[in-house]
């Protein structure tokens, strides 16, 4: 990775303040308590107590399986108020980068002067670094998607969260230069113990106002309607040049949306910036 410090040297930015559970997770151990207390207590709670666990665990579970929802923790699906006030979007762009699809991507951006956060896997970065280096000397960001998009992420623990993200922390920033302020999970899954582990490296949880759906849509016409229908000032916008669909002629779906989607934002008097720029004030 040419002049960049080795990987030992970089120590992540850790905060020190106490976390604060959520109010559903309290809950839930309130619930677990009380129906713990019922099946050793009550005669014949047993079976009710079970139900009343298996019922709060798979209301935990469908918060989990909910990209944008804040029940699990702080989530961001749009950009604030004083980020609409100035009327900006966030383009985001996921599972890079692709030595094919993301300079065409970065060519489109200059083209019309606007600025886009990826969401880069580490293990991708490492693999492409002058890539990476580009995507930051152009102007844009580039904010944590896990090391290795696991499927499986959503089912770790904090030991395994930890591991994950903050060894993409790190390679960023060995790369770039710049330390991610911003996490996305893969797929937007996740579960109780990412909220703390988020907190702890200084990162926030970023979803999405709205999505393309481009990773599976071949059909660029129909990934551009949701992304641009009654798009607004503070949307957050998803889309993907790592594991992109590809049109009927081959070419990533990303790549036919992102003209038009560009062009859009220009008449609507919209400004596409960074998540970094968009959060600073």
């Amino acid at each position: 990775m040419g002049k960049s410090r080795s990987m030992t040297s970089v120590v992540p930015a850790l905060r020190s303040d106490s976390w604060q559970w959520p109010p559903m997770v309290r809950a839930s151990v309130g619930w677990h308590l009380v129906a713990l207390g019922s099946a050793i207590t009550v005669p014949g709670a047993v079976p009710w107590a079970i139900a009343a666990v298996v019922l709060n665990h798979a209301l935990i579970t469908a918060a989990g399986l909910t990209p944008r929802s804040s029940l699990l923790g702080q989530n961001l699906t749009r950009l604030p108020a004083a980020a609409r006030a100035r009327r900006e979007v966030a383009i985001t762009i996921d599972d890079g980068p692709d030595p094919e699809v993301t300079p065409q991507v970065l060519d489109l951006l200059d083209a019309h002067g606007q600025r886009a956060t990826f969401f880069c896997i580490a293990e991708r970065v490492a693999a492409h670094p002058a890539l990476a280096r580009e995507i930051v000397a152009r102007g844009h960001s580039i904010q944590n998607h896990t090391a290795r998009h696991r499927h499986n992420f959503s089912l770790l623990g904090p030991r395994g969260f930890e591991a994950e993200i903050s060894q993409a922390q790190q390679l960023l920033f060995e790369v770039t230069g710049e330390r991610p302020s911003c996490f996305r999970a893969p797929a937007g899954l996740r579960n109780p113990f990412l909220a703390p582990v988020l907190h702890r490296l200084g990162l926030s949880l970023v979803s999405w106002t709205r999505r393309g759906f481009d990773t599976r849509e071949r059909d660029a016409a129909a990934v551009l309607a949701r992304l641009a229908q009654d798009l607004e000032p503070g949307d957050i916008l998803l889309l993907h040049d790592g594991n992109a669909a590809r049109t009927h002629d081959g070419r990533a779906v990303v790549l036919e949306v992102l003209p038009p989607l560009l062009e859009r934002i220009r008449t609507d008097g919209l400004r596409a910036v960074t998540l970094p720029e968009a959060l600073a004030a």
